[in-house]
């Protein structure tokens, strides 16, 4: 069991110790916030341009998998631009969602996404760390991250928290991108995402250093069984993996 946390407490410091800036002297998430605020206005274009809008079909079929939990109250962790809250709100009824992330810039265009959406009634958006949530414990039904975990400063904490603030019962739903294994499908992969991305993003962005940081943080990234044991050892139960469109993105679950 020592030897288990050792490895896992190695694993998450490999995607922990990748900086968007470097060697600066500010934190993790203290860059990230200038990042993500610097952006915020072409994220999403540059998002859906780069998965070829498949993403939206990964936050389609995560959400229908949610909604058959029935869940009343959700959070969405590193919400960013609004996307899962949003279309969770929609498409799960009566749901209230409450979206955190650390960046204001990208929150303000999630709520003038919801209000052109007129779902403001059934959605707040908060600016919170997921190492220290602001909400008593066994607040929610389900918990969901879209393509934010692996921007925890810390994975262990972060992962607690979520587990804390869920009800007994609950569930968390995570979507994260992968390494595909499919030998062909990796060689188009690593050049598409080591050498296309960083160089398109940074001409849409303005920011040399935002979608590089991207490719590096999914390569550190411990995935799969990996990141299903930091799961286990926060508390979850009835964990498991789903790879989607060939190994690109990973579906997580698990029970509280």
């Amino acid at each position: 069991m020592q030897q288990f946390v050792k490895k896992m407490n190695a694993e998450s410091r490999k995607v922990e110790q990748v900086l968007p800036y470097g060697e600066e002297s500010s934190e993790k998430k203290e860059q990230l916030r200038a990042m993500f605020d610097r952006i915020a206005p072409v994220y999403d274009r540059a998002n859906h341009l780069f998965s070829f809008q498949i993403d939206k079909s990964w936050r389609r079929a995560a959400i229908r998998s949610l909604g058959k939990l029935k869940p009343r109250q959700i959070l969405d962790v590193a919400t960013g631009t609004g996307d899962f809250a949003i279309e969770a709100a929609a498409k799960l009824g009566d749901a209230k969602v409450t979206g955190i992330d650390i960046s204001e810039g990208m929150m303000d265009l999630a709520r003038e996404k919801a209000k052109k959406r007129r779902l403001e009634g059934q959605l707040e958006f908060i600016n919170a760390e997921v190492e220290n949530l602001p909400f008593p414990d066994n607040t929610f039904d389900a918990v969901t991250v879209g393509f934010g975990v692996r921007n925890f400063a810390s994975l262990a904490q972060g992962l607690r928290e979520i587990h804390r603030v869920l009800k007994s019962g609950g569930h968390v739903l995570i979507l994260e991108l992968s390494k595909p294994k499919n030998p062909l499908i990796s060689a188009f992969y690593n050049l598409y995402f080591r050498k296309f991305v960083p160089w398109c993003g940074s001409l849409i962005s303005k920011d040399s250093e935002a979608y590089s940081y991207l490719n590096r943080s999914v390569e550190a990234f411990p995935e799969r069984e990996a990141f299903i044991g930091m799961m286990k050892e926060a508390g979850f139960n009835h964990t498991q993996w789903k790879s989607l469109t060939f190994g690109i993105c990973m579906r997580y679950s698990g029970q509280k």
